[in-house]
């Protein structure tokens, strides 16, 4: 990283063209406000599907560092960030090859693997393959390869068929990824920089229908409870917090990203029980409901010092 003036000026760039547009806007919001109470000059960019628009923007506007406040596809997955890269405009969160590399289900299944890191036993199908037979024992997971938010992601149970309906209305793309169902809790890490900061342990509301954290319980308001710290084995809680290090690490990741996990304690008496690990998301959410403000709010960081830390650490990789 190359020694620059502190940045002033500051364009944030959301909403974008992704399945998790809507999440974006909102985060995108909720840091403009914040980064203007922390005295930035602060300029919003509604990403659409014009690039050039993009690119001729940032050039009439060009700002000292770009908050990427995009989610998904396009926006998480290296392609902006390249752009970024061409125009020599620092930017928050990872880079190309670990924003592609996160994105991309399969291929950080892959990186944990090599890493040694814990993952659920799983497969990449074709997706016109998928009713003709149960890709593994049931249940089982489906999800897209390059989608966040638990976007179409569905859980198979035995005696569901529900392979035909699941393959008819599905719009990720010809392949997906199927896992092994971890019974349990679902748990998250936020990291910021090479910190882990604390366990939340996410209950989706039984109440409003949610079967797992999927995107409404993520982002409706009472879709879901966090607990934090979370209320499990100690050993599990430390597991978890060198976990999401680690798999911030093995991707290269920068600035702050947030790592999902499934907890199964539902058998383990009283030992720490088995932690697998579902994502990194390389941009987290940064809405009224999002889990990385939360956990940062823990450990003395408010929301505003938390987009002031992002833009501070936010770098070109040219």
């Amino acid at each position: 990283m190359t020694t620059r003036t502190p940045a002033r000026r500051v364009t944030v760039l959301m909403g974008g063209i992704s399945a998790e547009r809507t999440v974006s806007l909102s985060s995108g919001a909720g840091i403009s406000a914040a980064l203007r109470e922390e005295g930035y000059e602060v300029r919003v960019l509604d990403a659409g599907p014009d690039l050039g628009a993009i690119v001729a923007d940032l050039t009439t506007h060009r700002p000292d560092v770009v908050f990427n406040a995009l989610h998904g596809r396009l926006g998480e997955d290296g392609a902006i960030q390249g752009v970024l890269d061409w125009m020599d405009i620092p930017y928050t969160h990872s880079g190309i090859r670990a924003s592609a590399t996160a994105m991309d289900k399969a291929a950080a299944r892959a990186v944990f693997l090599a890493a040694g890191l814990p993952v659920a036993e799983g497969t990449v199908i074709d997706i016109a393959a998928f009713p003709a037979a149960d890709p593994l024992p049931t249940p089982y997971v489906i999800k897209p390869l390059n989608e966040g938010s638990s976007v179409g992601v569905e859980i198979v149970r035995t005696g569901s068929n529900r392979r035909a309906a699941i393959a008819a209305a599905w719009t990720h793309g010809p392949h997906a990824l199927v896992e092994e169902f971890i019974p349990g809790r679902e748990l998250t890490v936020g990291v910021m920089g090479d910190r882990a900061l604390t366990v939340t342990d996410i209950t989706p509301n039984p109440a409003t229908g949610h079967e797992f954290y999927d995107y409404a319980a993520k982002y409706q308001t009472g879709g879901s409870q966090h607990v934090l710290p979370a209320r499990i084995h100690p050993d599990a809680f430390a597991q978890a917090l060198d976990l999401a290090a680690a798999a911030h690490r093995a991707l290269g990741c920068t600035g702050a990203t947030r790592t999902d996990f499934r907890y199964d304690d539902t058998q383990c008496g009283d030992g720490p029980g088995r932690l697998v690990i579902l994502e990194v998301n390389t941009q987290p959410g940064m809405t009224p409901t999002s889990l990385l403000p939360e956990q940062a709010q823990t450990q003395g960081i408010g929301y505003g010092a938390l987009c002031r830390w992002m833009v501070e650490h936010a770098t070109c990789r040219t």
